[in-house]
């Protein structure tokens, strides 16, 4: 400012003389005594505006008897007038609720920071990170904890695109996902997809969250938690890989025990039998080991020769299920075949009986009903021409 206002007079008088050369000690002089007058005018005028914010700041910070200066300069004067009434109105309402000097500001800017570290708080101790993003996906904000969960410190995932964390396949799909939310309005409930943590490794992550939208409707961004489940998804991989195999077991069991012709050992001196096909009603004489069940298949009684070749007491035996002792088959599928039994009068099938010392016998088993005794009868024949049995 002061260069300015030095450059007005010398510009006239340059234009006056025409910059002659004998002009330029009288042009050196007055730039010399304008530059001086200025500066003292700008000292002057902004000595007492600096004063004045001063003042104005403390005041902003609950300090009410900051005393307001007047100055040489009525402009500056009136301001500090409007200031001086709008102090006393503020003392006079503090005066008549009762507050003391300072508490106003002081305890709003107390209760704001005390409110802030509960919820820094809460989001820290959350078992996930919270995060929150542009209407890009760029992240704003996120809670510290997200080291335990992806090994980057928050101050380094500020900035950067929540999608690029995620496997290339999950990341296509989560952006859809959020897309769709921001249109329809709706939540953002239980997304699974894989992040990629700072070392490499991948880790399942759980996403709720909610889109945000200003005044006028327009997305502004999205809010939400993430919680790892990497233990679950992967135990649930397993249990369906266990389940595969089993089923694959289950087959080749099946198939074994099919075989046609199966022949009866010679180790109980009895003549070689052919085994009757499924859906047969056999007589208890053709069979080991006989049984009395109820409709949710428990057994309630049976001959000696069951629980002594299975290695129980006929106590233990009475107490158990029949799928406490039945290898392949559930107590679900168990009493779906009872079922079936009582429908079509009897039921057979081929099965593997676990012994008390965790040995297995292949068996064939035959379920009959007598529907007027109301009476679940079953009957089971041991398999001994397989060598893979174990005695």
């Amino acid at each position: 400012m002061c260069f300015a206002i030095t450059a007005i007079p010398i510009a006239i008088i340059g234009g006056i003389q025409g910059f002659q050369s004998q002009s330029s000690f009288l042009i050196g002089l007055i730039f010399v005594v304008t530059l001086i007058v200025s500066f003292l005018i700008a000292y002057f005028v902004t000595r007492p505006i600096e004063h004045l914010t001063k003042n104005i700041d403390k005041i902003s910070k609950g300090k009410l008897d900051v005393h307001l200066g007047y100055s040489d300069i009525n402009e500056i004067n009136h301001l500090t007038d409007s200031l001086n009434r709008v102090m006393a109105s503020l003392k006079l309402a503090v005066y008549k609720v009762g507050v003391k000097k300072g508490e106003i500001f002081e305890d709003a800017i107390k209760t704001k920071e005390a409110f802030e570290k509960r919820q820094n708080d809460l989001l820290d101790s959350i078992n996930g990170w919270a995060w929150e993003t542009d209407a890009k996906g760029i992240i704003k904000y996120c809670s510290k904890n997200v080291s335990a969960m992806l090994g980057y410190k928050n101050r380094d995932i500020i900035g950067q695109n929540a999608f690029d964390f995620m496997t290339p396949e999950d990341s296509k799909k989560a952006k859809q996902v959020f897309n769709d939310a921001s249109h329809k309005k709706i939540i953002i409930k239980n997304l699974e997809n894989w992040n990629i943590k700072n070392d490499g490794e991948k880790i399942c992550v759980l996403t709720n969250g909610v889109p945000i939208y200003d005044d006028t409707g327009n997305l502004k961004g999205f809010r939400g938690v993430n919680t790892e489940i990497t233990e679950e998804k992967r135990a649930i991989i397993r249990i369906k890989e266990l389940n595969d195999e089993l089923s694959e077991l289950k087959k080749e069991v099946t198939d074994l025990l099919n075989e046609k012709d199966i022949k009866k050992s010679k180790s109980i001196n009895e003549p070689i039998k052919t085994i009757k096909l499924a859906g047969e009603k056999w007589s208890e004489q053709e069979f080991e080991s006989v049984f009395i069940l109820n409709e949710n298949a428990d057994i309630i009684d049976c001959n000696e020769n069951m629980y002594k070749k299975l290695g129980y007491s006929k106590d233990e035996i009475l107490s158990i299920n029949l799928s406490d002792i039945d290898a392949l088959e559930s107590k679900k599928d168990l009493i779906a075949k009872i079922q079936k039994t009582k429908k079509d009068g009897n039921f057979s099938f081929k099965t593997i009986h676990k012994r008390k010392d965790g040995s297995a016998i292949l068996v064939h088993e035959n379920l009959q009903y007598d529907k007027n005794k109301n009476e679940l009868k079953g009957i089971i024949r041991e398999d001994y021409s397989s060598n893979k049995t174990n005695r």
